[in-house]
């Protein structure tokens, strides 16, 4: 049963893990990327619908979007989306591809990125930490119904901080990596 507990606990952890590393990917660092675009949905005929599921979206280049809707008649709505998202990018649209060139950052626009990656990164580390919590309330209550000694329990806790130091420090890893790579010139 506690190894059930463990177990669930590791998956949950490593679900906020990919959380953060989705939501990171979003970040616009020094290149362009596809995945900067995942968070703008499209008003495709009344229904939101995310550009990567209206058209082809590539990076030919480092400092350039290209976006090729498979339905013609997208390309307006996907043109207004873009212009109308944070993200600041202004696309162009010769009737059949739309180009974004990615303009350089600014070192205030980096500074602000790096903060956002910070915020990102907490949110992960109070998510791990809540399923650190639900996970020793579960062993403890194991305990409290003589499931389990209180020795097997003191142990299962400390297997259950060590998973959690390690999800911390992959989550500390992974927004240094980030930061390191918005804040590159």
């Amino acid at each position: 049963m506690p190894q059930s507990i463990i177990k669930d606990t590791e998956e949950r952890m490593s679900k906020a893990i990919s959380a953060l590393k989705k939501d990171l990917a979003t970040l616009r660092a020094g290149r362009a990327t596809p995945q900067m675009l995942d968070k703008i949905v499209v008003d495709y005929y009344g229904t939101p619908t995310p550009i990567n599921q209206l058209a082809n979206v590539s990076a030919p280049e480092p400092r350039l979007l290209q976006i090729q809707p498979w339905d013609k008649g997208a390309l307006k709505d996907i043109d207004r989306a873009i212009q109308q998202s944070d993200l600041g990018l202004t696309p162009t649209n010769d009737g059949i591809i739309i180009r974004i060139a990615i303009p350089m950052l600014t070192e205030e626009r980096r500074k602000e990125l790096v903060k956002v990656a910070g915020k990102s990164g907490e949110e992960a580390k109070v998510a791990i930490r809540n399923v650190r919590r639900d996970a020793n309330e579960a062993i403890k209550k194991l305990e409290k119904a003589a499931t389990i000694s209180e020795d097997e329990s003191r142990d299962h806790q400390d297997t259950i901080q060590k998973t959690t130091d390690k999800f911390i420090a992959e989550v500390d890893k992974t927004v240094k990596d980030k930061e390191k790579d918005i804040l590159e010139v």
